[in-house]
């Protein structure tokens, strides 16, 4: 039996972990047994989400299927981008200084902010009262 090509990439953004693999294939994507278009429904997402491979010319020439946990979809979206570049990496080294350049490696580690003590929320105070 032959052995399945594939290539693994994980990707993070705010609390969402995306595990990515990358087949050689006809461009199909599927995000937890989804549709693509089905999975992220704005425009935006799917475009955050496909940015890697259309950079890199690579769309057609891969199945991305990708499990993804926690946090909302945009953030999801996010760490499939993250997920598919350093899977692209692993296919071809070459392709890291596009993807490095395009900023597609680097990890947004931008998170939720922590509640304060003496306030309502990170940032917000409760109300004050002169008198």
């Amino acid at each position: 039996m032959a052995d399945l090509v594939q290539y693994y990439g994980t990707g993070r953004r705010k609390s969402s972990i995306a595990r990515v693999f990358l087949r050689p294939g006809s461009g199909e994507f599927t995000v937890n047994g989804k549709p693509f278009e089905q999975y992220f429904v704005t425009e935006e997402q799917r475009g955050m989400a496909r940015q890697p491979l259309v950079s890199t010319e690579t769309s057609g020439s891969f199945n991305v299927v990708a499990t993804v946990s926690g946090g909302g979809v945009n953030g999801q979206s996010g760490a499939v981008k993250l997920g598919i570049a350093r899977a692209l990496i692993l296919f071809n080294a070459e392709l890291r200084k596009k993807l490095k350049s395009e900023g597609f490696l680097s990890r947004d580690s931008r998170g939720k902010e922590r509640k304060k003590y003496g306030q309502k929320g990170a940032r917000k105070r409760f109300q004050f009262s002169k008198r």
